[in-house]
């Protein structure tokens, strides 16, 4: 593979994906060497992760043994993400919604039918911790990427490839503050585990480093691209990590070293503070002033929303019945409340919106078994709750699943995590014969 890769061929890197020949093992392999690139290309592009994820499936596919892959998606974990989607599909016979609209929202769904695929195959793989691997390093690449654009926004790659007139903003080089913000929050609450573990093991300069990482990415939350949903999430996030893996005294040592980080960070970052002071200054512009804001049009959707799903409580309106909805309530409204928008801004809004009480309880009956799947200790499972975890808190704000780069972070995390775990416990439950060691293949 190595060598097709030097001679530059495209047929000849297509057919390194196979060069195992008969091999099994070799073009399992290759199949998780395919999945870091979505990984890397995560948190920059949207086009190469979507080409990613197909060179992925297209090697996956002559390893999949039909038998073995029918009983993983018949587990839940595996089974509601398809459901979901079908529920979205069959959306379609009563939406009234424009052909365009439809066809949006599956593009924004499809991405769960990946989940099952990722389940499958790192359930019988024990490399999965180098997805996550390749994931931090390219977010902390973009962390100092970003910590130059905001020396000089002109350095911002959306200056030059965005599609209309753009404004550079400081410390973003691609996509937007809320991706960023979420990319580098979650790295850094993830990192928590592995130096905390490493520092009970004696190993002090290991945790010492992934520490500094984890604080540098917290440092470009609150200096460089402050977003309001990271602020949300990241200290509930921090309190489950704490609650879960360590004791009330080095707990409280730990909040106490959070606040004091936050009363610095409160009084050097002017960002963080304007950011912060939206919260409450929002509601008033938009309710005074009937102008577009954050929190303010956000309770106007919601509003608006809660109207739409009691017209039809039980199977919604549709798959991408969202802004024809928004459209009729804005005749005869002005300003704020006047906004067209595809999106309520609220996971659990959306879904209801268009499938009702139905895709709501999918929604969540998906949200509990993924949380559930990662009940246990180890850095595997962390990671996998904290995805979960992150997605459910964000999604009260946001419509984080449907999102690009928060959808595929999900399908991602919860997919390659989802199936080291099953793994786990297979081997756990397995019987062990006499005089031999009995080793986890999903320990990092």
């Amino acid at each position: 593979m190595t060598e097709a890769i030097r001679r530059g061929s495209g047929a000849s890197l297509f057919s390194a994906i196979w060069s195992d020949g008969l091999d099994p093992e070799g073009r399992i392999r290759n199949v998780e060497r395919l999945a870091v690139p979505i990984a890397v290309l995560l948190p920059w592009t949207t086009t190469g992760v979507a080409i990613a994820a197909v060179v992925w499936a297209l090697a996956l596919l002559p390893t999949i043994e039909p038998r073995a892959f029918l009983a993983s998606l018949r587990r839940p974990a595996s089974a509601l993400p398809l459901a979901f989607v079908a529920l979205v599909l069959v959306g379609m016979l009563w939406s009234h919604a424009p052909w365009y609209d439809q066809l949006h929202q599956i593009g924004q769904v499809g991405k769960l039918l990946v989940l099952p695929p990722l389940i499958y195959h790192f359930a019988r793989s024990s490399r999965g911790t180098m997805v996550f691997t390749a994931f931090l390093i390219s977010c902390t690449l973009l962390s100092v990427v970003s910590c130059l654009v905001a020396l000089d926004p002109l350095l911002s790659a959306k200056l030059y490839f965005s599609r209309g007139p753009f404004s550079p903003t400081s410390g973003i080089f691609v996509r937007n503050y809320i991706d960023q913000g979420q990319e580098f929050s979650l790295c850094a609450v993830a990192l928590a585990y592995p130096a905390v573990t490493a520092w009970q093991e004696g190993r002090s300069r290991k945790a010492l480093l992934l520490a500094a990482l984890g604080l540098w990415l917290v440092v470009n939350l609150l200096f460089v691209i402050t977003s309001r949903t990271a602020l949300v999430t990241m200290p509930v996030m921090l309190a489950v990590f704490a609650l879960m893996h360590l004791r009330w005294r080095v707990a409280l040592a730990l909040l106490c070293g959070f606040v004091l980080l936050a009363a610095v960070a409160w009084s050097t970052s002017q960002q963080m503070r304007q950011t912060f002071g939206k919260f409450f200054t929002d509601y008033g512009y938009t309710e005074n002033q009937n102008n577009e804001t954050g929190i303010g049009s956000r309770l106007i959707y919601w509003g608006k929303s809660l109207r739409f799903v009691r017209e039809a409580p039980v199977i919604g309106h549709g798959t991408g019945s969202t802004r024809e909805l928004f459209e009729r309530a804005a005749l005869g409204e002005k300003g704020a409340h006047a906004t067209v928008v595809s999106d309520p801004h609220n996971q659990t809004l959306s879904v209801a919106i268009q499938w009702g009480l139905i895709g709501v309880a999918l929604l969540w009956a998906m949200w509990l078994v993924h949380l559930l799947l990662f009940r246990g200790q180890g850095l595997v499972a962390w990671i996998g709750l904290l995805v979960v975890v992150q997605n459910i808190l964000s999604s009260l704000i946001n419509s984080h699943l449907f999102d690009f780069t928060e959808g595929w972070i999900y399908v991602l995390g919860v997919g390659v995590a989802g199936g080291m775990m099953l793994a786990q416990r297979v081997s756990l439950q397995s019987p062990v014969p006499a005089g031999s060691a009995s080793v986890s293949r999903s320990q990092p």
